[in-house]
């Protein structure tokens, strides 16, 4: 098979090894499409490389078609049209993965848009409504809220009965989070979001992709018994807490990864999303919102606008160029 190498911080279509063989419990995937996340920027840099035993191909998401599948799979059958969630491998002509970590594409949508769906939608998901444990009416804060998970994040606060104060670069980006539902927002240009937060209500839960000082920011509209997610370090690895208003507010500081966890909890995820997300997806009443699509050979272009923040929603690789 032909598959994205990284030598050097370059992106480079070439011949690669087969992946397999099959597990009792793995599918072989014919891929389609795969999505871009910031995770593969940083595997790019250098400063995230993939857990042991998995691919050194980046890529954590993918759709595609079945066309093998092991002895003990049940869920699945050669020509399933489906998308999966990865640990790595993803810009590739082929994956083989747990049969834990694919779903069936929802109804109504092709595999383009299915590429858009298992990593931000899981991401999402679990640091809302798993780790970040929000009930209905509480308030959720979003930062880079334009970005696939942002965008996503965004739709299930608004499905799921949690109004959402989001953070984005640009008034064009907080216009788009504004339309997928979301209540109120902020310019990070204008500088601090607290005094607008404050003024909101506060936050019950926070989402934060960014790190560094915002951790201060965060804490500083937290309201009490609030949980505060971390799920990126884009602003920085270190950040200074007011521990004594962490302990008289109850305020929790989780941190949280989700390309670690184990095929079983990564099932357990998308068990959840195939409950309560597939279904408005079939609907309509969700969507994936793409920023763009690049050929895998154009890797590098593609994650050079992601690079750039110009994206609004997900970027893809068209692999196979079907639908």
């Amino acid at each position: 098979m032909q598959a994205i190498a990284i030598d050097d911080q370059r992106l480079i279509w070439r011949d690669h090894e087969d992946p397999g063989p099959l597990g009792a419990n793995d599918v072989r995937i014919d891929v389609a499409w795969a999505g871009i996340n910031r995770a593969d920027l940083m595997q790019r840099g250098g400063n995230y490389p993939p857990p042991p035993g998995e691919s050194e191909i980046p890529g954590l998401e993918v759709s595609g078609t079945i066309t093998e599948t092991g002895r003990d799979v049940e869920r699945f059958r050669h020509g399933d049209r489906v998308c999966a969630l990865l640990a790595g491998g993803g810009y590739a002509e082929q994956v083989v993965v747990n049969q834990a970590q694919v779903l069936p594409i929802p109804q109504e949508l092709g595999l383009r848009e299915a590429a858009a769906l298992p990593e931000v939608f899981a991401t999402a998901w679990l640091n809302l409504y798993m780790e970040g444990a929000v009930q209905t009416g509480q308030r959720v804060l979003l930062h880079a809220a334009a970005s696939g998970v942002g965008t996503a994040a965004i739709q299930l606060c608004r499905a799921f009965g949690n109004p959402c104060f989001v953070t984005a670069g640009s008034a064009d980006k907080l216009e788009a989070c504004y339309r997928l539902g979301a209540d109120a927002g902020w310019n990070r240009h204008d500088g601090s979001f607290v005094d607008a937060v404050k003024d909101w209500g506060g936050a019950d839960m926070i989402l934060d992709p960014v790190g560094g000082d915002y951790i201060a920011q965060d804490l500083a509209v937290l309201n009490a018994d609030g949980r505060l997610v971390l799920i990126g370090l884009m602003g920085g690895l270190e950040a200074q807490v007011n521990l004594g208003r962490m302990l008289m507010k109850r305020q929790r500081l989780i941190g949280s990864t989700l390309r670690s966890r184990s095929a079983k909890a990564k099932g357990a995820i998308l068990d959840a999303l195939y409950a309560h997300v597939w279904p408005r997806l079939s609907r309509g009443e969700i969507k994936p919102l793409i920023a763009g699509t690049w050929p895998v050979q154009e890797a590098e272009t593609a994650m050079q606008h992601l690079s750039d923040n110009a994206n609004i929603g997900k970027i893809l690789l068209s692999v196979s160029g079907k639908g």
